[in-house]
This record gives C-alpha cells, structure tokens and sequence, in this order.
C-alpha cells in the first residue's frame, strides 16, 4: 500500500499543470498500481515497508553520510594520493564477514566501501561474506575495521 500511495502521489506531484484531469489521474493510479504490483513481488524482505519511514533511522543515515562516511572519504582520497606518490601500494583480496542480516545493509556496506578510493567490492556471496580489493593490503587477515572502518557498524545501526 505504501509503494502504491507514493508512486501515486509522485506521479501526480510530477504531472501537474495547475489542475488536474481525469485522465492524469487514471494514468496515475494505472502506474501506482503496476509498481506496486512488481516491487510486492519482487521484495522478499519487506524493504518497502513502513519501517523505511522511521524519522530515527533517517536521521542515522543523514549522520552517517555527514560524518563517519565523509570523514572514511576523506582520509581515503589522501592514502590513495599518498600511495600513488611513495608506491606503496600492495595490492589484494581480502575476505570478510560483516554479520549483517539485511540485502540492504549489505548493499549499504558494500556501496560505501566501493565509493572510498582504493576499496573495491568484488563479490558478495549467498552467506552474507564479503570479498574486497584493497590497495595496500597490511596484513594476511585483516580485522573489518583495517577493511571498512566503521561503515559495518553504522550499517548495522541504521538498517538492522
């Protein structure tokens, strides 16, 4: 229902001239109700559910961009910038379980360490275990805070 009264609105939000019509209207509810048809169907864990909406778990993720994310972005762009200049660069895929339960939370994760410079998501696979290119790899079993620093608990935090 949630999906339905969102694409609804937003479609007649997009569309309006002023006034609306009949037509715009009918458009509207056909499109609402086809998208929420496939996401229904396509969501096996309830992502589009009201608990999306919590105003806390927004303002986690608001905190999360503007601080720990920007400040891991930050401090990346200038190891990556180091390393291209010393080259100091050790080049590996390291393996990692961040325990979380949720595809979103893994894809929160894994977005957020392939968007820091000189970490890349390579694979995630069914058991939730992480598979990342580093650049400089400092240790053959590197803890998740060496890998992703506090991206895994924020992840946790906001989505589980």
């Amino acid at each position: 229902m949630f999906v339905f009264v969102v694409s609804f609105c937003t479609y007649l939000l997009l569309s309006w001239s002023g006034k609306l019509s009949v037509q715009e209207v009918t458009i509207a509810f056909s499109l609402a109700a086809v998208i929420s048809f496939v996401t229904s169907s396509s969501s096996r864990s309830g992502f589009w559910s009201m608990r999306g909406l919590s105003p806390f778990r927004w303002w986690n993720f608001v905190r999360y961009v503007f601080g720990p994310f920007a400040v891991g972005l930050a401090q990346a762009n200038l190891d990556v910038a180091k390393r291209l200049i010393t080259g100091d660069i050790n080049p590996g895929i390291v393996k990692f379980n961040p325990r979380l339960k949720t595809d979103m939370g893994r894809m929160m994760l894994a977005n957020s360490i392939t968007l820091t410079p000189g970490t890349l998501t390579v694979d995630i696979d069914d058991d939730g275990v992480f598979y990342i290119h580093v650049l400089s790899l400092r240790s053959e079993n590197p803890s998740e805070e060496d890998i992703c620093g506090p991206f895994g608990q924020w992840a946790r935090r906001i989505l589980e």
